[in-house]
């Protein structure tokens, strides 16, 4: 019986591909660019982030977006400034909440203990952390870790921390995210079973997004389209 749900934030309950994509419209519009479209600027971003967290995993979130932005701006053939590269790395806390976040989270934590592992800083989940509506029992982030998903050791000391803080194992945890390759492929490998929301329907042929690929598509405990609908399916 699962007692906690731990949580990947970014792309399950906040929306930040969107955030993402607005963030980079000042250097969009600085460059006067019309040719590089959502699709091809957050594919940028998960090759250019997640390449940059697994080389310097002990880089600040904020950094890296910094260097991430600088890095699409070469990758399209843009002009961008210190400044510009310095706004996009203090976003996180302006990327919107997906609508049903909050009151799907209310609905859980009835049953639930909540938890976030999350691949921010602890600064730019406490900005998140505003716009959804409970108090996480733990949360546990890339500053706490010194790394990154999709390594091991994230999971390794979230699997460490939730006996010791909460005292629960790894046959009490479900854990609930969107990305493939940050989340649900590491997770099974320290043999968690996992919820896959699927936000962009990836199990249905759609887009990748800001998460980079994987080669095969694990096979999850359940798929749902929203957290609304995970919602509805455990508040039995």
């Amino acid at each position: 019986m699962h007692s906690t749900l731990t949580f990947d934030c970014y792309g399950t309950l906040i929306d930040w591909e969107s955030g993402i994509w607005d963030a980079l419209q000042p250097l969009l519009t600085w460059n006067q660019e019309e040719s590089v479209h959502r699709a091809m600027a957050l594919a940028g971003f998960a090759a250019e982030e997640s390449r940059l967290q697994a080389a310097e995993p002990e880089r600040p979130y904020p950094l890296v977006l910094e260097a991430v932005h600088a890095r699409i701006a070469a990758r399209f053939g843009l002009r961008t400034t210190s400044e510009l590269d310095r706004a996009f790395g203090a976003s996180v806390g302006h990327w919107p909440a997906f609508p049903d976040s909050a009151d799907a989270l209310r609905r859980l934590k009835r049953q639930f203990q909540l938890v976030i592992l999350s691949n921010v800083d602890r600064a730019g989940f406490a900005e998140s952390q505003r716009k959804l509506g409970v108090s996480f029992d733990a949360v546990y982030t890339a500053e706490d870790i010194g790394s990154y998903k999709p390594s091991d050791r994230n999971f390794e000391y979230l699997l460490e921390h939730v006996r010791a803080d909460l005292g629960v194992g790894p046959d009490q945890i479900l854990h609930v995210a969107q990305s493939l390759f940050h989340d649900h492929v590491p997770a099974m490998r320290h043999g968690l079973a996992t919820v896959w929301i699927d936000r962009q329907g990836l199990s249905m042929g759609g887009e990748w997004g800001a998460t980079a690929p994987v080669e095969q598509l694990p096979e999850v405990a359940a798929i749902y389209s929203s957290m609304a609908e995970l919602a509805a399916a455990l508040d039995q």
